[in-house]
């Protein structure tokens, strides 16, 4: 039986499916993709251990390998390719982008490792069962991305990179409740890194309404805007590392990620 997960990776694989997956699937968790040269690797995966809010790494790919995830917990059937099972991608090279395009079979070669970073996707299922539905997935917009002045501790060729942040505007009286539900998620980002607007100014956010990624999302009088970490962090730190990476790269065009088999209820215990 193909199960819901599956059937969407196989819909981005066909190219029926291209838009962003918020809310799409929910009770499966989402993971975010970065595909590097063999020669960065090492210094992306410490990337990752010294920075795990923001880069929380599930699992890789083996060199050269699209078709296999050393995590059998986050993808486990038989067919999986990472290079079309997500509905759109970005192409980089030299820290530049090149394009977005439904697959990177032709970009894809043999010193190729993609990496899977935990997404905060897989946590707006648990904030809705919970009256918390993000605002963005009621209309069918993509989470507000932005990046901030947070420096990332730096390894390897990956230094003077920083972060970026998603954000969600809920009610104030509702922080605590949103803190401890997205807490339990500490693979798929945790709980928000900062809340309010003088967050905004702390973390260098130029313009709440013009995200670098993604949707403007509208705060209501009553609301605050709350940030978590954001898997998207890769790709920056690729583009400002620029040309100490030789050869493309690629990830996930913001907002569209992998869609897992692993269920968000067992997401936790990662």
């Amino acid at each position: 039986m193909i199960s819901s997960a599956h059937r969407i990776r196989l819909e981005s694989r066909s190219g029926r499916h291209t838009t962003n997956t918020s809310g799409l699937c929910p009770g499966y968790g989402q993971g975010n993709l970065i595909v590097l040269p063999n020669d960065a690797a090492v210094d992306f995966i410490d990337l990752c251990y010294r920075n795990p809010v923001f880069c929380p790494l599930l699992g890789q790919t083996p060199v050269g390998n699209p078709r296999e995830i050393n995590n059998k917990e986050i993808i486990h059937d038989e067919d999986f390719n990472i290079t079309t099972d997500i509905p759109k991608y970005n192409i980089y090279e030299h820290g530049k982008l090149l394009s977005t395009k439904l697959d990177i079979t032709d970009e894809w070669c043999g010193n190729h490792i993609a990496f899977i970073i935990g997404c905060s996707f897989s946590f707006e299922n648990a904030l809705s069962k919970n009256g918390l539905k993000p605002k963005h997935t009621l209309s069918g917009s993509n989470v507000s991305m932005f990046r901030t002045n947070i420096l990332l501790n730096p390894a390897g060729i990956f230094k003077n990179c920083h972060a970026v942040v998603s954000m969600r505007p809920y009610k104030l009286k509702d922080i605590e409740k949103v803190r401890n539900i997205s807490r339990k998620f500490r693979k798929t980002h945790g709980e928000p890194i900062d809340w309010g607007y003088d967050a905004v100014e702390r973390l260098g956010i130029q313009d709440l309404n013009n995200p670098e990624y993604g949707d403007a999302i509208k705060i209501d009088d009553d609301e605050i805007p709350i940030f978590w970490g954001c898997g998207v962090t890769p790709q920056v730190a690729v583009q400002q590392v620029g040309a100490a990476i030789s050869g493309k790269v690629m990830g996930h065009s913001p907002g569209h990620m992998l869609i897992l088999d692993i269920k968000d209820n067992e997401v936790i215990n990662l």
